[in-house]
């Protein structure tokens, strides 16, 4: 074997652009002063960013291609920027600020940045403890690749990416069966939304409540699930697989110990605001560290990193006050702050309004009957505690409270102090402000 060399560098970045929940993807190992410091994470890399690459990344009708780390738009665009050197290899650390590219070069850097996301989750159930596309086992990272729309798809997992991807395919055709552990999807939001999705879902799809797979097994071209639950166990078959429930952090595959990187005990990176490690001048961000696995929250901490890596001694820091977040089902759900639930369970006094989309003109000339808006918010400083809305593009109508719980702004400022357009779907947010009631505490 080739004897590995050592060399030093000013800074080095390890993995790809920072990724949400549905999209990160582990990535090789780059040495660069400057990589950190580009315009965005997004320069490059998919191809629909606007940078005018070629999308690359493997086409959808190749179930069997395991897709690349940075599809191969995104890796030319990388090699060809001056100062950089891309390590196509598994990089993981060996000592302090040192990794090993998995190249058979070693290189060391008086600063690092890590920024590797995540990887999906698997079950400990024999059959669905390792991706398998070749036989119809799929997470996130090759399910949009299959050859042809599956008559039939199972979805294991009721998350964001569970939802999204029921959408997809049920949207595109699909028959979709899907088997959730517990009585509610989307267990993390309010409950009050959760609870209304789960009964949509439940007329739209072939929904398994209080169900889980205990073994997988091929039979004929299709995967069968054996599944338990407290009815017994049942057989589902489909051709197509998807396990969606959740993500892991790469942090252990690249050995971040061995550099003395705190971790979280999920396994996350430990970061303090600035997203410096527990090592000076080790940065992490993204999916590896944060507990969002958000897109855009991955942007806002690498313009942090980028900022601090020229700015040393006046360094800024992350703020995470207010993220918002999006599923991208039917209907779209947004969300940002606490849910009712937390705020009874913390003893929390609130003030809670539900506002139906039907209730406003557009609402009403829609015929909708299912999109709400839900606020809660503090009754001394009449602040935003929590915003959760359900419905039609929710994930736009829910920015100006965004903006709004940002600027401190009370319900009533964000209410009465701007016009708002008639008869816009954005009467439903003023209405809910206006309408915000105690909760009879």
């Amino acid at each position: 074997p080739k004897a590995a060399s050592t060399t030093s560098a000013r800074s080095s970045l390890t993995g790809s652009r920072p990724t949400d929940s549905t999209r990160a993807k582990a990535s090789s190992a780059s040495a660069s002063p400057t990589a950190a410091g580009r315009d965005s994470p997004d320069r490059c890399g998919t191809g629909r960013n606007g940078c005018g690459h070629p999308d690359e990344t493997p086409s959808i009708g190749d179930r069997s291609t395991v897709p690349p780390q940075i599809p191969p738009a995104g890796e030319d665009y990388r090699r060809g920027l001056p100062n950089v050197t891309v390590f196509k290899g598994k990089a993981t650390f060996v000592g302090p600020k040192t990794l090993d590219t998995g190249t058979g070069e070693t290189i060391t850097a008086e600063r690092i940045v890590i920024a590797a996301g995540g990887h999906p989750q698997m079950l400990d159930v024999p059959g669905l403890d390792q991706p398998d596309p070749d036989h119809g086992i799929h997470t996130n990272d090759s399910i949009m690749r299959l050859t042809d729309l599956p008559e039939r798809i199972i979805i294991v997992g009721g998350g964001y990416i569970a939802a999204e991807f029921a959408n997809v395919f049920g949207g595109l055709g699909s028959a979709v069966t899907w088997i959730q552990r517990s009585e509610r999807l989307l267990r993390s939001q309010d409950e009050t939304i959760s609870t209304r999705y789960t009964e949509l879902a439940a007329a739209k799809y072939d929904l398994r409540l209080g169900a889980r797979p205990i073994k997988a097994e091929q039979v004929g071209d299709e995967v069968q699930l054996t599944c338990a639950s407290a009815e017994g166990e049942f057989m589902v078959s489909a051709p197509v697989v998807l396990v969606a429930i959740g993500r892991v952090p790469y942090a252990n595959d690249l050995d971040v110990k061995a550099a003395g990187v705190a971790q979280h005990d999920d396994g996350r990176i430990k970061v303090d605001s600035y997203q410096q490690t527990s090592v000076e001048g080790i940065f992490a961000l993204g999916d590896i560290s944060s507990d969002f696995q958000l897109k855009h929250v991955a942007n806002r901490e690498a313009k942090t990193v980028k900022y601090n890596l020229a700015h040393p001694e006046s360094m800024m820091s992350t703020d995470h006050r207010v993220v918002p977040f999006a599923v991208f089902s039917h209907p779209q759900i947004a969300s940002f702050g606490a849910t009712e639930q937390q705020l009874k369970a913390a003893g929390a006094k609130y003030l809670v309004k539900v506002q139906d989309y039907g209730d406003v003109a557009y609402g009403w000339a829609m015929e909708d009957k299912t999109g709400i808006v839900k606020l809660l918010a503090d009754p001394s400083t009449r602040q935003l505690l929590g915003a959760h809305i359900m419905g039609h593009e929710a994930s736009m109508l829910i920015q100006p409270l965004i903006q709004g719980a940002q600027f401190n702004q009370t319900v009533d400022q964000i209410a009465t102090e701007q016009y708002w357009i008639h008869p816009a779907l954005t009467e439903v947010i003023e209405n809910a402000l206006l309408g915000l009631e105690p909760n009879g505490d």
